[in-house]
């Protein structure tokens, strides 16, 4: 195991896979967090999942689920049906989301939504707000956020994104120098990546090993293997310079 990976072990939190009803942990002062339960001195897990402690909180991740909105989260959107004053969009949840015009970074004349963006773009947005019905709100007026042009969706399970970026993006980063692909990461299970053809190949194949694989140890190198045979190349190639559009953008 190279240093890197090494030291990636090292800070990442122990998980082991439970079942619904599984004893995660015992003692006093027990802390749960989402997918756990207390009862009798004891700590279960409420779902199929990896359980982690992190803080003194333990919690489950799931294996698999749809997106559940959360207010702030970074989010790609696929518009559906176009208004003469908002969109309503795709978020790859259980409900669909509307954008108003008013939360875009365009001055929108009333009737004139469909020269901004139509059905079937792709924007790069924010959960305003969810409340307690679940009806959701999204926004495009922060910095970074914009309609995506070109390039290519796919879809992973929202459980799995924290894996696919790794900490930092560290494993993004590891697969933008083989391939050299631009990524953004939505919180929602949705990637959108942009580059050449057989790249972009090979960067979805990368991505569909770390969903499959998220649970295993030694998931780094893994990858990093790979990537060396499948793009044939070093990983030492000189990269263009960065510009860093979101957290989720690489």
């Amino acid at each position: 195991m190279n240093t890197q990976a090494q030291q990636e072990s090292q800070r990442a939190p122990q998980r082991h896979l439970v079942i619904p009803g599984d004893v995660v942990a015992e003692g006093r002062n027990l802390k749960t967090g989402p997918g756990t339960y207390v009862r009798d001195g004891k700590l279960y897990a409420a779902r199929l999942g990896l359980a982690e402690e992190r803080q003194g909180v333990w919690g489950v991740i799931p294996l698999s689920g749809v997106y559940q909105p959360r207010t702030g989260d970074t989010i790609i959107a696929i518009i559906t049906e176009v208004g003469p004053s908002n969109w309503l969009t795709d978020i790859n949840a259980p409900y669909p989301a509307p954008l108003h015009s008013s939360e875009t970074p365009w001055k929108i004349e009333f009737g004139e939504t469909s020269e901004y963006l139509k059905a079937g773009d792709t924007v790069l947005a924010k959960i305003l707000f969810v409340d307690e019905t679940k009806k959701t709100q999204i926004t495009m007026k922060e910095p970074n956020l914009k309609k995506l042009e070109g390039g290519q969706v796919i879809e992973i399970q929202p459980s799995k994104v924290a894996r696919v970026i790794g900490r930092q993006g560290s494993m993004i980063q590891l697969i933008k120098r083989f391939t050299d692909v631009w990524m953004v990461v939505g919180q929602n299970g949705r990637v959108w990546l942009n580059g050449e053809v057989p790249m972009i190949r090979v960067a979805v194949n990368t991505i569909r090993l770390i969903e499959q694989e998220a649970h295993r140890s030694g998931l780094t190198d893994k990858v990093t293997a790979y990537l060396k045979e499948a793009s044939g190349r070093s990983g030492n190639e000189p990269q263009p310079p960065a510009s860093r559009g979101s957290a989720e953008e690489f």
